[in-house]
């Protein structure tokens, strides 16, 4: 994002993701051009693969016993041939989809709801200025907002201002030049504590705090100081321990980072392509197969609307101030500092155990983002916290056509529980 681009003004046309496109296609080429390299390797069982596990060796066996079968079968050289055309036909597949979806006349065009507070780039929407029950929800610093109100027909958002539930939105926009200077005190200590004010203000009584992903993180931490004005906590798949079912992948990203340290102060933040880079190594090929998978789809039909809907969210990051990035980076993922205690708000260990909010825990067992285990950690060191494991992913929980029945109802029924009703 440009230092004069608008940060709500809708995608650039044709697009510009899926972002960083470079690495995505270079990820995806690498590995599909070493088919041909490889047959000779597949051809001898992969030796390589044996000291360092045998389990590997004897799928390698497997593997060259496979080919040699297919080899004697069909010829060697037309098996060669047939693995050069299929690399060909999914490089052109992918490719195909990533440019229809950059061409994809789809545009979001929901209006906001009017903005009941604010402060310099950070606003409060309120999606039903008429009352009912009050919840405010908190999303993560580092996606855009509006994942809560993706399109007419996927917003949690609007759809709980239906059942009579109050929400107020936390849209923290981009950082400006004040939020370059902030750290994760300064948000949580001072412009979302403020938010709740607000919120507590314009409602005549407390607000259930809802959380998303990160935006979780700072909900806890936001009912750990605010216990009286914090009706109650709502954690969706929010992050914990980050050490705890694949420590080396978090560690990776911490060691990624790295390198952009000695740029950070200059920037004053960590860049979107740089974020979305480092989030990449989650599932490098994830371009691949999701781009494939569009290139099939009808170009009208409701899933190629909904996927462009969700992409065009998914590329629409904002950057992450230099301070917060060190922390949640380097801090979070690197020494895992939140488990272990050693994440401080104002000076003060943000400890679980001592929150005395109701708390309600959404734990979506398909998470490939933010880990089950992790998210468990968390939950699991409140009092009292009620858990709920629905079968969905990370975001599926709160845009897939699962997530009314499985995640929106119950949210709802908890909302009203906990504050009185509208």
């Amino acid at each position: 994002m440009t230092p004069n681009e608008d940060p709500r003004s809708p995608p650039p046309f044709p697009r510009q993701g899926p972002r960083p496109l470079g690495l995505h296609l270079t990820a995806a080429t690498s590995m599909l051009l070493s088919s041909c390299g490889g047959l000779q390797h597949l051809r001898g069982g992969w030796p390589s693969w044996g000291p360092q596990n045998p389990a590997l060796r004897e799928r390698g066996a497997e593997i060259a016993a496979l080919l040699a079968h297919a080899e004697a079968e069909h010829g060697r050289d037309r098996f060669a041939v047939a693995v050069d055309r299929e690399m060909r036909r999914r490089i052109d597949l992918m490719l195909t989809g990533i440019e229809r979806y950059r061409r994809h006349p789809y545009r979001r065009d929901l209006a906001d709801p009017p903005v009941a507070w604010s402060e310099s780039g950070t606003r409060l929407l309120d999606y039903r200025a008429d009352g009912g029950a009050p919840a405010l929800f908190v999303p993560s610093l580092v996606n855009r907002a509006y994942i809560l109100d993706l399109s007419a027909d996927r917003s949690l958002l609007r759809w709980l201002a239906e059942q009579g539930v109050r929400p107020l939105l936390v849209d923290w926009g981009a950082p400006g030049d004040l939020e370059r200077r902030m750290n994760l005190t300064d948000y949580i200590a001072g412009r979302l504590e403020r938010a709740l004010e607000a919120t507590t203000a314009l409602c005549g009584r407390p607000p259930a705090v809802v959380g998303y992903c990160m935006g979780g993180m700072l909900a806890a931490a936001l009912a750990l100081r605010k216990p009286k004005q914090t009706a109650s906590l709502t954690l969706l798949a929010t992050p914990w321990d980050f050490h705890a079912e694949d420590a080396d992948t978090a560690k990776r990203a911490a060691t990624l980072f790295q390198p952009f340290g000695p740029f950070l102060d200059h920037w004053g933040e960590l860049p979107v392509d740089a974020l979305q880079a480092l989030f990449a190594q989650l599932d490098p090929l994830l371009a691949l197969k999701k781009f494939s998978q569009f290139a099939r789809m009808a170009p009208d039909s409701r899933a190629a609307l909904a996927f462009v809907a969700l992409e065009d969210w998914l590329n629409d990051g904002v950057a992450l101030p230099a301070a917060v990035a060190r922390d949640a980076i380097a801090g979070w993922y690197g020494r895992n500092d939140a488990a272990r205690g050693e994440w401080l708000v104002a000076g003060l260990p943000v400890r679980p155990d001592l929150i005395e909010a109701p708390t309600l825990a959404l734990i979506p067992e398909k998470d490939r983002i933010v880990p089950p285990k992790s998210a468990a950690a968390l939950a699991e060191s409140i009092r009292g916290a009620r858990i709920m494991r629905p079968h969905l992913g990370h975001i599926g929980m709160v845009v897939s056509g699962g997530a009314k029945s499985h995640v929106w109802r119950p949210l709802a029924e908890w909302i009203f529980q906990t504050t009185g009703g509208a």
